[in-house]
């Protein structure tokens, strides 16, 4: 039996799949995507991963207040996600973390949601779904100081010295689309030069679409020829990509250890 797939980072919540989020959820199980992450990214969309992820069989809920949209987030909603992470026990604290791409977003609110969630996270032992965006050693002092040992830097895209310090951590590193691309050299180094237990698959969908789709809806169904991209850089089989990236999620999200059903 084919090993199966885990998408670490998939919004299938999201507004894009509301006309055909059951065929979507349907077609990258056919494809062999036995489990996907859907993380929340503001207090107002928690009740939509909640139900998407009851509705889909397969889909593991995260919650967390996404430094993007920290506009609409309030203080009080650090206690918000206390509570839903105490009566619905996700998979994970996520996404969380730091930009400093995206132009007009305060560093000192910024900094102050991603530390309080961190606090959330270490409070009930979960890993978290880290929004990384030319904030790495940022993200790495508060997870050193507050001793936060488990979760995924998704969508990495930092220095190899970087990656080896998430990994020192305990931390999972999230390669999706982007790799696909013939420019992105430096992904594909990285994914060559880190040990196999880095890595974890991820979509991001429907952002992040591979070279295949370039500009269109990118789904969770894409992720095994995702897969193939890292095999052709590790040169094995697809089934080895698989068996070791299903490996690395189970690790460190606690993932069920045998069997697609238990995924």
């Amino acid at each position: 039996m084919p090993v199966p797939l885990v998408d670490t980072h998939c919004h299938l919540d999201a507004a894009e799949f509301d006309s055909d989020r059951d065929a979507v959820a349907e077609a990258a199980r056919r494809a062999g995507v036995a489990a996907i992450v859907v993380p929340a990214v503001e207090l107002a969309n928690f009740p939509a991963v909640r139900d998407c992820c009851i509705r889909e069989p397969g889909c593991l809920a995260a919650y967390g207040l996404h430094p993007m949209y920290i506009d609409r987030h309030r203080p009080e909603h650090i206690a918000e996600l206390r509570a839903w992470v105490e009566r619905e026990h996700p998979l994970a604290v996520g996404e969380i973390g730091l930009d400093l791409f995206a132009p007009g977003l305060d560093y000192a609110t910024q900094e102050s949601y991603y530390v309080e969630q961190l606090k959330v996270a270490r409070d009930f032992d979960l890993p978290v779904l880290l929004h990384v965006r030319r904030a790495n050693d940022q993200i790495l002092k508060h997870l050193r100081r507050l001793g936060i040992t488990r979760g995924i830097a998704h969508a990495f895209n930092g220095s190899l010295h970087q990656a080896r310090e998430f990994l020192k951590l305990g931390f999972k590193l999230g390669f999706g689309g982007a790799v696909t691309y013939s420019r992105s050299t430096h992904l594909q180094r990285l994914a060559r030069e880190l040990p196999r237990e880095a890595l974890v698959l991820e979509t991001d969908a429907p952002d992040i679409p591979p070279a295949w789709i370039a500009k269109g809806r990118n789904t969770p169904e894409e992720l095994p020829r995702i897969a193939e991209v890292i095999a052709r850089l590790w040169d094995c089989d697809s089934a080895e990509v698989a068996r070791q990236t299903t490996a690395n999620a189970r690790a460190v999200l606690n993932l069920p250890a045998d069997g697609e059903a238990a995924l």
